[in-house]
């Protein structure tokens, strides 16, 4: 059964001949106004927002555009491999007796898995014998969950449901069950649901489902690892002459002391602000980097003052 063809160029509002710049300030203009945590009604803002992700997590990354830039509305027509090579959700449905399976509450659709969904071979196979006629261990079974940052760092439990469809009797098995995402999960990260994979024959145990943390992208911060990024906006005076600025942080507001001199760029540490570290008490940094900005226009008074400045002024850039 096919996935549903998803138009984020639609999802995002922006022109499929949109800029990087443009999607970027798309989504985090999305993104703050559906955010679970900021959205007037909780929870179609929490289905809108994953909605807003996914269309960031391709949008935003040049190598997703351009192929599903390629797609189109026939996509599963013109007979692209699914990424990892394999059927949704990481594995060829052929290889495991022809049985789809289809995930809800993983925070990515049906569509998603099967072109972007990034597989892995967890050795896991088709099945794996314990004898030649004896009991057969069930498929192993891969999916990607989207983790926000605010659950990398509380931690949290999601309800999943996981649906089989068995192609030649057409019957559908529906099981939900609820899966712990450990506070510090970090991109890349395993989480491991033992016997909720595929089943198995002969009396052997079913296999077991992984699921590939994908950090959400976020209106404010990035992670790499453990740590967190925060592009701050600063004004000329606030970089020259120094300033606080109050930072809505993922665990509770902070001020932030930017000293005199402040330059374009600068990275500013605040150690152990940032996402728990994975089993381990410690936790990673938050670096603001200034973003000094400039007006795009000026009044005759404040271009006055500018000229002023430039004449009092003994900076000289370019010597």
């Amino acid at each position: 059964m096919a996935a549903a063809f998803k138009d984020y160029y639609e999802i995002l509002g922006v022109a499929r001949t949109a800029t990087a710049e443009e999607i970027k300030k798309a989504f985090r203009k999305l993104a703050r106004l559906y955010h679970p945590d900021t959205a007037k009604d909780k929870v179609a803002g929490e289905i809108k927002f994953k909605e807003i992700n996914e269309a960031y997590e391709v949008l935003g990354d040049p190598e997703n555009r351009k192929k599903y830039d390629q797609l189109g509305q026939n996509w599963n027509a013109q007979g692209i491999p699914p990424s990892g090579g394999g059927g949704s959700h990481g594995f060829s449905p052929q290889d495991a007796g022809g049985e789809e399976f289809h995930f809800e509450g993983t925070g990515f659709s049906d569509f998603f898995e099967q072109v972007f969904g990034r597989g892995r071979d967890f050795g896991g196979g088709a099945s794996r014998p314990r004898a030649a006629s004896g009991p057969r261990h069930g498929q192993d079974i891969e999916g990607a969950i989207s983790v926000t940052l605010e659950e990398a760092m509380q931690g949290a439990i999601r309800a999943i449901s996981f649906q089989s469809v068995d192609p030649a009797t057409g019957e559908v098995k529906t099981e939900s069950f609820k899966v712990r995402i450990p506070k510090g999960a970090l991109e890349g990260q395993i989480i491991r649901v033992p016997g909720k994979g595929q089943a198995g024959s002969g009396g052997g145990e079913a296999g077991h489902l992984f699921l590939r943390v994908r950090l959400a992208s976020h209106p404010d911060f990035r992670a790499l690892g453990a740590d967190l990024y925060h592009d701050l906006p600063l004004a000329p005076w606030e970089a020259v002459l120094g300033t606080t600025v109050r930072l809505h942080g993922l665990d509770g507001d902070l001020d932030v002391k930017i000293p005199a001199r402040t330059t374009n760029g600068q990275k500013l540490r605040l150690r152990g602000r940032g996402l728990p570290k994975p089993k381990s008490e410690e936790r990673g940094d938050l670096y603001v980097v200034a973003e000094i900005q400039l007006p795009t226009e000026i009044s005759s008074r404040e271009k006055e003052l500018w000229e002023q400045l430039r004449d009092a002024s003994s900076f000289k850039p370019r010597d």
